[in-house]
């Protein structure tokens, strides 16, 4: 999905009205740092096609959408949903970090597991946390009753995640996405998996027992 210029007149309609909520990416032309977010910006704006509207805003052109947001500076993004601010980041970043500015406003993929979800399937029996970072990672700390399967031989292995105990295969890695794109790659093949929302970072930092070798 292109990003698409808006205007002091269409942002109501574009932005505030919107269905789907929006990354707004104010910018002007003579921003270097600008140029180089644009890129990532569109790549974010094509990968979430459908779950999220990207618009962009030259603060010259218009200066009452930049007064509105108090904009200080370029480039900035904001996240706005049902019409409200959710949240803002001045100045160039990465696309990983735009990636974790939209994630609380997008719709839940129906794969996707939190960790407060998964810690409840596992304690039930009812799911097999698969590790796919690296092996060294995996050695040194891991989700309790995880097994190991690096990213890089899921295809390989893939008939040995099909649930056929009745217990659902979760895969995470260090971050949401990775485990995410292993999981359609899987899904793909006709292998029903789901993933960790926030990866293993989020299940730590939530406060989860970690396992470590004695």
């Amino acid at each position: 999905m292109p990003v698409i210029p808006v205007t002091d007149a269409s942002f109501e309609q574009e932005v505030l009205r919107s269905e789907l909520p929006v990354l707004v990416d104010f910018h002007a032309d003579w921003c270097q740092p600008c140029k180089q977010l644009s890129p990532l910006v569109e790549q974010v704006s094509n990968e979430l096609s459908g779950k999220l509207k990207v618009v962009s805003v030259d603060v010259d052109r218009n200066p009452n959408v930049a007064a509105a947001f108090r904009i200080q500076s370029v480039p900035s993004l904001f996240v706005v949903h049902q019409g409200q601010v959710v949240t803002g980041q001045p100045g160039l970043v990465p696309k990983e970090a735009i990636l974790e500015m939209v994630r609380p406003v997008l719709p839940a993929d129906a794969a996707e597991i939190k960790p407060d979800e998964l810690a409840q399937l596992i304690a039930q029996k009812r799911a097999v946390p698969v590790d796919i970072r690296d092996a060294r990672s995996y050695g040194r700390y891991r989700i309790p009753t995880a097994i190991h399967v690096a990213k890089d031989e899921l295809n390989g292995r893939a008939a040995e995640l099909s649930p056929r105990d009745g217990r659902i295969r979760v895969l995470y890695g260090r971050t949401t996405d990775e485990a995410k794109e292993a999981a359609d790659a899987l899904r793909e093949l006709g292998v029903e998996t789901a993933f960790l929302d926030g990866g293993f970072l989020h299940w730590e930092a939530d406060g989860h027992e970690v396992e470590r070798p004695s």
